[in-house]
């Protein structure tokens, strides 16, 4: 059932003020997100009629507001495409596509690596909770690669153990820009959120938790690198940041890449192959761990996909 607010601004605000403003001072809304998509969704009219974000409202205008019944924030399953590289009673091991997120989200309830699993595995751990059953680790959307999920609390436990005391052996395949100095190096810096933008995180304010990675040239191209990027801890974002402060910007990073000055000295088929990676070339090839109930150690791979297959197979016929 749907909630109608009626609310008129009082006399005693005497200068006008942002309608999102307004309404964040009221103690019925959440938060901004939830107001701005109020107000998106025309759920919110001021004198009757619709309104932006930004539209002012002052002294005596009328504000219209219908708040629609709360869902329950749980997750339903859905039928998307998913390979199961490996799985028993405790855990299963899958080959994550870029592109997909990891859990939902407030706003963003479907299209997840959850809503997938809740369709091929009855039965998750709880201990993630309602949005995050099973999951033990996260890949960034459009990161692709090998991740294990618990399937029962049993080894929830076990393998959050195994993550906390980095325990894991984990690998990525990066291709980067710029032709890597050295053939092997090692970063160590404190990563926490940039106070510049809210999205990025960064090694450079001297704040925030130990990020280790160790990292081995695989192939060197003209104007590219790939790399073999190991983690010894499990940042956010923590291999993006790191090769990116480093002067080598993953290829096709939307968030912390750039548009080389190179790419104008490209050629054109290869600066056909960028353009047709729309993520960034991050694939998580290698995990190992210990079976959290069987003590056996376990190794998966997962092949290189075809969107960055494809890139490096131009990059070694035009940019040598």
């Amino acid at each position: 059932m749907e909630t109608n607010l009626k609310i008129e601004v009082s006399e005693e605000q005497k200068e006008p003020i942002r309608l999102d403003a307004f309404l964040a001072r009221r103690p019925e809304f959440l938060s901004r997100s939830q107001i701005k998509r109020l107000i998106e969704q025309d759920r919110v009219l001021v004198n009757s009629r619709k309104a932006k974000p930004a539209t002012k409202v002052k002294a005596g205008d009328r504000v219209q507001v219908s708040i629609p019944e709360a869902r329950p924030a749980k997750p339903e399953p859905e039928s998307i495409p998913l390979k199961i590289i490996y799985q028993d009673e405790h855990l299963a091991v899958i080959d994550k596509p870029a592109g997909l997120s990891t859990h939902p989200a407030p706003g963003k309830m479907t299209g997840t690596l959850v809503n997938a699993l809740l369709y091929l595995i009855k039965d998750l751990s709880g201990i993630g909770g309602v949005l995050k059953p099973g999951i033990v680790h996260r890949l960034d959307k459009l990161t692709s690669g090998v991740m294990v999920i618990a399937k029962t609390d049993r080894g929830h436990i076990g393998l959050c153990s195994q993550f906390r005391e980095h325990d894991i052996e984990r690998a990525y395949l990066a291709l980067v820009w710029g032709n890597m100095p050295k053939e092997s190096g090692r970063i160590e810096s404190l990563i926490g959120r940039n106070p510049a933008h809210r999205l990025k995180m960064t090694g450079r304010t001297g704040k925030g938790r130990l990020a280790i990675t160790e990292w081995k040239l695989k192939k060197r191209f003209k104007h590219f690198a790939l790399v073999e990027c190991r983690l010894f801890t499990g940042r956010t974002h923590q291999i993006r940041v790191h090769m990116t402060e480093a002067g080598h910007p993953l290829v096709g990073d939307p968030l912390y890449g750039r548009r080389s000055a190179l790419s104008q000295k490209l050629a054109p088929e290869v600066r056909s192959a960028l353009q047709n990676l729309k993520r960034q070339a991050l694939h998580a090839y290698k995990l190992g761990f210990v079976h959290p109930l069987t003590g056996q150690k376990m190794l998966f791979t997962s092949p290189l996909p075809d969107d960055m297959e494809s890139v490096i197979k131009r990059l070694e016929e035009f940019d040598r």
